[in-house]
């Protein structure tokens, strides 16, 4: 070809890249590898082949990590915790800066390498990829110079085992390791099967940096050694990228076994063009949304939803620019699309699309290279929003639209799946704009824009896509606990009936179930005699069923528009409550002496002290507040507190009054409807609460109260896929049942088997208003 032919065409030239120095690398400190334990690598043992996806040649040979590898990696974190925990903040700081550095002076040699091990064209991986690890490593080092100052009260959890996919090896290798090791965590990290590569290099230069031993421990092999680091006794904290459906087998796997969880899964993510949108720049947005990475990536926009207006002449314009991707060898630096990263993915992708009888399939006019696990760009037109396709993750090049007509619409169908990780919109209209985004069920909205991610911004889903947030001043502090002391929750038995014949009582009341803001009889018919120490009876309440929850459940979805009060009504509501509480002071403290037995003085500040918690919350009301992510664009990333949804909580029953306020209080402040489960020992202590709220202007639905048993009832929360969340704090629980059944929509759990002294401050702030809140980054791009 001349240069005259060129400038005709246009047609780029191949720019290879060389993978000599890489090759020479692996051949160097291989071809065989074993694991990083302890500071030294150890002689490969039984091993696997990691291949090159362009070419199918093998690259080296990893060893299968077994029960006992865990075992001493665990062992050599454990080992290393205490003194690295201690370390000052600038010591952990330094060793930080020592990891960006070297990262950025081994940027070309890790950028072919991961390029070599997964498919991704070397340019994502050389400008994309490797920055941004590094990024994460410089950012991580600042906010572990600034822990102790910003986030006093809290200590690093301990052993952190993280599991992470092969879609982007190095960079979720810097968003695990860089916050655990800025908490003052210690690391077991295991790397996908398919892509250890870089992760054994960055090992390598854990030990140039001079990171103490055992400080990070990389172990390579397949689920089974991911499995045995999640269930280990030895780990503190599990962190996991990766499917929904492993996800929830890690939820059911850890169950009851007290470990701090963070999960970031799959995802379905709308990619939404309104009628008014620059088409082309939408179209380019779009390429980057779904081809980025050969479409192997959690958050890519997936779901093309196009107005209808535009969609003819939309499809017609991307079907031309899909017709002029570059696909082939990922070394070539003019290519779009690399290699799906192995046979396996490749076959799941091609049997999901030649299964589908829908719409009308346009496959790229790209000639694919004879050799290698290469598909082309593809583009299914015509899908509705049930189909198969618009609904599964299809995790490759495949691109999947339907139209819409209305903004309205484009919400419901935006969100009609059970994912909830990204999105993005694109229009002209600033106030559609940010009208939309926050109607959109994402953990990460994009304006005009998609796939941004930097360490200062927090990444992470809702619904099946997970919880827990990556990067920021959150994604640190999933990595810390609270230092506040706290006792083990022993259950307390009702009390029974008296032996001898008690008094005739008066006028007999039963208290109901409340439920849509009405007292409602237990669907089951059943009640309980509820005794105090003397032998009085002081009533009955309702024994609570399936139905009742679902009643209760079917009322808080209905108080939907208690999310969208603004702070400061929700904070006039709690102040009402409190206000209407303390009017009625004396009443409550003589039904907790009753039930209780408890001293006068005792009782009245039990009371005393509700109110006071109800202050505060509609304190915090309208003033937990969001924050703009300082990211490196012209533009803003807006960290967006918003309310979980439906919280299923089951009270304490050492405190059973101020017990059930302090988790009313901080959920409902924060926009969350409530379905409480009061003590079983002394349920009217909450049921005499119905009288307060309804003279308090708490909208129906937005606080039900549902008496019985705790663990029956907390299943069925746990099980029932409206609830969002599930707290509990009562006593004589199967936490591992609790969160196993929680497993079905990956709902949140804050299962506790220790509990904060009720009255102390310990019991309030921060800790519950995090629990009560899910961060939701809003992209919005400005200027040039």
């Amino acid at each position: 070809m001349t240069t005259r032919d060129i400038f005709e065409t246009m047609d780029y030239g191949p720019a290879p890249e060389s993978a000599a120095e890489a090759l020479a690398w692996i051949a160097t400190h291989g071809p065989a590898f074993g694991h990083f334990i302890d500071g030294s690598f150890t002689a490969p043992g039984e091993t696997f082949a990691t291949k090159n996806p362009a070419t199918g040649a093998e690259l080296a040979q990893i060893t299968q990590g077994t029960a006992e590898d865990v075992d001493a990696s665990v062992a050599a974190a454990t080992k290393a915790f205490p003194k690295w925990s201690r370390l000052s903040c600038h010591a952990r700081a330094k060793h930080l800066y020592a990891l960006a550095r070297l990262l950025q002076k081994h940027a070309r040699l890790f950028a072919v390498l991961e390029t070599l091990d997964n498919g991704k064209p070397i340019r994502e991986a050389r400008d994309i990829d490797i920055p941004l690890a590094q990024r994460h490593f410089y950012h991580h080092a600042g906010l572990a110079q600034l822990r102790d100052a910003e986030l006093p009260g809290h200590a690093p959890i301990g052993v952190c085992g993280q599991v992470i996919p092969w879609n982007f090896p190095l960079l979720m290798l810097a968003w695990k390791i860089a916050p655990a090791l800025a908490a003052g965590n210690t690391v077991v990290l295991k790397p996908a099967e398919y892509t250890s590569l870089t992760a054994l290099l960055f090992a390598h230069i854990c030990r140039e940096a001079g990171l103490p031993k055992g400080v990070v421990n990389i172990v390579t092999g397949d689920g089974s050694t991911g499995e045995a680091i999640v269930t280990h006794p030895g780990t503190a904290k599990i962190a996991f990228t990766g499917s929904t459906a492993v996800g929830r087998r890690i939820r059911e796997q850890t169950a009851g076994m007290g470990k701090s969880l963070t999960l970031e899964l799959g995802g379905k993510s709308p990619y939404i063009i309104f009628e008014d949108a620059d088409i082309d720049s939408a179209i380019e947005g779009l390429v980057d949304a779904i081809w980025f990475n050969q479409g192997q990536v959690c958050c890519a926009g997936s779901r093309l939803l196009v107005q209808e207006g535009i969609a003819e002449d939309l499809h017609t314009r991307l079907k031309a620019r899909m017709a002029k991707l570059r696909l082939g060898d990922p070394l070539d630096k003019c290519i779009d699309i690399g290699a799906l990263v192995d046979p396996v993915q490749h076959q799941a992708i091609s049997a999901m699309v030649d299964a589908n009888t829908d719409g009308d399939t346009y496959r790229a006019p790209i000639a694919l290279p004879d050799q290698g696990c290469f598909y082309a760009p593809t583009l299914i037109t015509g899908l509705s929003p049930a189909s198969p396709l618009m609904q599964e993750e299809i995790f490759g090049p495949v691109l999947v639209s339907t139209t819409f007509r209305t903004p309205s619409e484009a919400v419901e169908i935006a969100n009609n799946t059970r994912y909830g990780l990204a999105a993005t919109l694109w229009t002209e209209n600033l106030n559609l704009a940010l009208d939309i985004a926050p109607k959109l069920a994402a953990g990460v909205v994009w304006v005009n824009a998609t796939n941004l991610f930097d360490a200062a911004a927090p990444f992470g889903g809702l619904r099946e896509s997970g919880f827990g947030r990556e990067g920021g001043w959150e994604g640190l502090a999933v990595y810390l606990k609270p230092t506040a002391k706290t006792r083990p929750i022993k259950p307390i038995a009702p009390i029974p009936a008296p032996a001898a014949a008690p008094e005739a009582p008066g006028l007999d009341r039963t208290a109901k179930l409340y439920i849509g803001g009405k007292q409602a009889r237990p669907d089951g018919g059943y009640s309980t005699p509820i005794w105090s120490r003397r032998g009085a009876l002081l009533g009955h309440v309702g024994i609570g069923n399936r139905k009742d929850i679902r009643n209760a459940v079917e009322a808080a979805r209905g108080a939907g528009a208690w999310a969208k009060a603004s702070g400061h009504n929700r904070a006039q509501v709690l102040y009402y409550i409190a206000e209407n509480l303390s009017a009625r002071a004396g009443e409550f403290a003589t039904r907790l002496g009753d039930l209780t037995a408890c001293q006068p003085a005792r009782a009245r500040a039990e009371v005393e002290t509700a109110i006071e918690r109800l202050f505060s919350y509609g304190a915090w009301a309208d003033k937990m507040d969001g924050r703009i992510a300082n990211v490196p664009i012209r533009g803003v990333a807006m960290a967006m507190r918003e309310p979980l949804g439906v919280i299923g909580a089951l009270a304490p029953d050492d405190a059973p009054l101020l017990g059930a306020v302090s988790l009313i209080a901080p959920a409902i402040a924060m926009g969350n409807r409530v379905i409480l489960v009061p003590s079983a020992a002394y349920p009217l202590a909450a049921t005499d609460l119905y009288q307060v709220l309804d003279t308090s202007d708490v909208p129906g639905g937005v606080v039900n109260i549902v008496t019985g048993a705790p663990q029956e009832l907390g299943q069925t929360l746990a099980t029932h896929a409206d609830v969002d969340a599930l707290w509990s704090f009562a006593g004589g629980i199967d936490a591992a049942r609790l969160e196993a059944a929680s497993a079905g929509n990956l709902k949140r759990t804050w299962v506790n088997t220790a509990a904060p002294d009720w009255s102390g401050p310990e019991a309030e702030g921060r800790v519950f208003l995090d629990q009560a809140t899910e961060v939701r980054t809003i992209w919005v791009p400005y200027g040039a």
